[in-house]
């Protein structure tokens, strides 16, 4: 069965953008290696992506191709109007337990929650979010776009892993506690 994973990077103070949606912040921190803080090996991984509307025009207003048109993707909006213009792409805005279900049901690989932060509280308050891997860079944004939009249900996670890496940042993987 496949799962759902949050792989997203997030400041220490839990934003994953600032206030105007930019990322600079992201490029700040020096790479001399180019290190890719496991995204080549997560991404190989998943078949089907989730995306939220404002991340999908932010992705999609950066100065790059699509870089996810080898995959499935579905950006969630409440807009009934909202179309797709990148390749492999649809646009979901109802029964997203059903769509969910049947994907985890179906597929042999995982699916990816990009993000943003409403999508990633909506599925947390689904109790969706089987793994989250959060890759913590070394700087206090003071404000942005927090890594949960609003307040979320309790959900118990351990870490099952983590990775320091010599530019600061640390990965840390979690898996939902099936206690819960």
């Amino acid at each position: 069965m496949a799962k759902i994973k949050l792989f997203i990077a997030c400041s220490i103070d839990g934003y994953i953008a600032r206030l105007d949606h930019s990322l600079d912040w992201l490029d700040s921190i020096p790479n001399p290696d180019n290190l890719d803080y496991g995204y080549e090996e997560f991404y190989s991984s998943v078949e089907t992506l989730f995306i939220g509307r404002k991340t999908y025009e932010i992705v999609q207003n950066m100065d790059v191709d699509w870089p996810y048109s080898d995959s499935k993707t579905y950006i969630l909006t409440r807009n009934q109007d909202y179309t797709a213009t990148t390749p492999n792409t649809f646009v979901v805005n109802e029964d997203i337990q059903g769509l969910v279900d049947e994907l985890k049901n179906t597929q042999k690989k995982d699916i990816w929650l990009v993000g943003g932060g409403e999508l990633i509280s909506m599925f947390m308050d689904l109790e969706l979010i089987d793994e989250m891997i959060l890759t913590i860079f070394p700087i206090v944004l003071g404000s942005g776009v927090p890594l949960f939009a609003s307040e979320s249900k309790e959900v118990r996670y351990k870490l099952i892993d983590s990775r320091v890496f010599e530019t600061g940042l640390i990965n840390l993987h979690y898996a939902k506690n099936e206690t819960t």
